[in-house]
Protein backbone atom coordinates (compact mmCIF):
# COMPACT_ATOMS: atom_id res chain seq x y z
CA UNK A 1 0.00 0.00 0.00
CA UNK A 2 2.81 2.40 0.89
CA UNK A 3 4.56 1.61 -2.37
CA UNK A 4 1.47 2.50 -4.44
CA UNK A 5 1.05 5.73 -2.49
CA UNK A 6 4.67 6.72 -3.03
CA UNK A 7 4.39 5.89 -6.73
CA UNK A 8 1.27 8.03 -7.03
CA UNK A 9 2.94 10.84 -5.10
CA UNK A 10 6.04 10.79 -7.32
CA UNK A 11 3.91 10.83 -10.48
CA UNK A 12 1.91 13.76 -9.11
CA UNK A 13 5.08 15.72 -8.40
CA UNK A 14 6.34 15.07 -11.93
CA UNK A 15 3.05 16.33 -13.38
CA UNK A 16 3.13 19.46 -11.21
CA UNK A 17 6.68 20.24 -12.30
CA UNK A 18 5.96 19.67 -16.00
CA UNK A 19 5.97 23.15 -17.56
CA UNK A 20 4.47 22.08 -20.89
CA UNK A 21 1.20 21.14 -19.22
CA UNK A 22 1.15 24.50 -17.45
CA UNK A 23 1.44 26.34 -20.77
CA UNK A 24 -1.47 24.37 -22.16
CA UNK A 25 -3.63 25.22 -19.16
CA UNK A 26 -2.70 28.90 -19.40
CA UNK A 27 -3.63 29.02 -23.09
CA UNK A 28 -6.92 27.27 -22.37
CA UNK A 29 -7.75 29.79 -19.64
CA UNK A 30 -6.92 32.76 -21.87
CA UNK A 31 -9.01 31.28 -24.69
CA UNK A 32 -11.90 30.71 -22.29
CA UNK A 33 -11.78 34.28 -21.00
CA UNK A 34 -11.70 35.69 -24.53
CA UNK A 35 -14.60 33.45 -25.61
CA UNK A 36 -16.64 34.46 -22.57
CA UNK A 37 -15.97 38.15 -23.22
CA UNK A 38 -16.90 37.82 -26.88
CA UNK A 39 -20.12 36.00 -26.03
CA UNK A 40 -21.03 38.61 -23.43
CA UNK A 41 -20.41 41.43 -25.91
CA UNK A 42 -22.47 39.83 -28.71
CA UNK A 43 -25.89 40.37 -27.14
CA UNK A 44 -25.84 44.20 -26.99
CA UNK A 45 -24.20 44.41 -30.39
CA UNK A 46 -26.81 42.09 -31.89
CA UNK A 47 -29.59 44.29 -30.51
CA UNK A 48 -28.07 47.41 -32.10
CA UNK A 49 -27.56 45.67 -35.44
CA UNK A 50 -31.15 44.39 -35.45
CA UNK A 51 -32.43 47.89 -34.67
CA UNK A 52 -30.35 49.36 -37.50
CA UNK A 53 -31.68 46.79 -39.99
CA UNK A 54 -35.25 47.48 -38.89
CA UNK A 55 -34.77 51.22 -39.34
CA UNK A 56 -33.30 50.76 -42.81
CA UNK A 57 -36.05 48.31 -43.77
CA UNK A 58 -38.76 50.67 -42.56
CA UNK A 59 -37.18 53.60 -44.42
CA UNK A 60 -37.00 51.61 -47.65
CA UNK A 61 -40.56 50.37 -47.27
CA UNK A 62 -41.94 53.86 -46.59
CA UNK A 63 -40.11 55.34 -49.59
CA UNK A 64 -41.28 52.61 -51.99
CA UNK A 65 -44.97 52.99 -51.22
Amino acid sequence: MKLRFLDLLSKSIVLLLNEEAQDLVEYALVFGIIAFGAAAAMSPIADHVATAFNLVGNAITSNIT
